[in-house]
């Protein structure tokens, strides 16, 4: 299994918009890119950390080529709202 973890400093007040967002694209990204699952967790008031899990790095670093076109969209909104996002792995 290999696990790929991320912070995300969100905007104050656009917590919602990035989470109903973030569960949009990790349900894509699990139905069409054959990840394991992602699970996200607040660290304190405009801050996240998630992890995502997948198979192997190949699969991980090979993902995004078979997500819907609405997928474009989602991920825009999401990161619309935030102020920074970093890998932590």
């Amino acid at each position: 299994m290999f696990i790929v973890i991320y912070s995300f400093k969100i905007i104050p007040e656009q917590k919602e918009i990035f989470l109903n967002n973030w569960r949009k694209l990790t349900k894509l990204i699990y139905k069409h890119e054959n990840s394991l699952g992602s699970r996200i967790h607040k660290q304190d008031e405009n801050i996240y950390i998630a992890y995502a899990q997948w198979p192997n790095s190949e699969t991980f670093e090979n993902s995004g080529n078979n997500l819907p076109g609405e997928s474009i969209e989602i991920r825009n909104k999401m990161r619309e709202v935030c102020l920074e996002i970093k890998i932590l792995n």
